[in-house]
């Protein structure tokens, strides 16, 4: 599908027009359905990119004793600007996926593990969803390295001058 505007732009073909996150990629699916990374489609990179690199967050996540402090859910560093996208339940397997995905690094969540780890759900259905799960695509001017144990605090840091473009999407849970 043609775009007809140069924005840079994340999508995901899984989004509903509600923009809910389907149960399948939260930590309440069932068996294999459960705790999928989403599928994601980028479009329109910057001229210049040299890698790409993905932080997914709850950006309404709430500290118990105060403050809301974003919770990260996902951090990819070293996507290669060829790729298109990637494909649903890519986390954890970029080790049996070679070619353009076998650079790919995932980093450490909020529980302190690689790769992708969905949200609980925090609704019955009956009320409107309580919180947004932001993608943000970063289009980097070099490629990242990294270290093995690495954060969200960590790539948004050493990224730090680098960013060529940022685009996002967000999902609600």
């Amino acid at each position: 599908m043609a775009n007809t505007t140069e924005e840079f732009r994340l999508i995901s073909p899984t989004i509903d027009h509600n923009r809910r996150l389907p149960r399948k990629y939260t930590g309440d699916g069932q068996g294999a359905k459960k705790n999928l990374s989403r599928p994601l489609e980028w479009y329109n990179i910057p001229a210049g990119t040299k890698s790409l690199a993905l932080v997914v967050q709850d950006i309404d996540a709430s500290d118990p004793d105060g403050p809301i402090v974003p919770w990260t859910h996902w951090v990819v560093a070293n996507i290669r600007p060829s790729l298109k996208g990637l494909p649903e339940g890519f986390s954890g397997k970029e080790e049996e996926v070679d070619g353009e995905y076998g650079e790919i690094k995932e980093r450490n969540n909020d529980w302190k593990v690689p790769g992708w780890r969905g949200p609980k759900l925090l609704t019955t259905g009956h009320h409107p969803p309580g919180h947004r799960l932001e993608f943000k695509l970063y289009a980097l001017d070099e490629e990242l390295h990294l270290g093995r144990k690495v954060t969200k605090e960590k790539v948004l840091d050493v990224i730090e001058g680098h960013v060529l473009g940022e685009a996002v999407l967000l999902a609600y849970f």
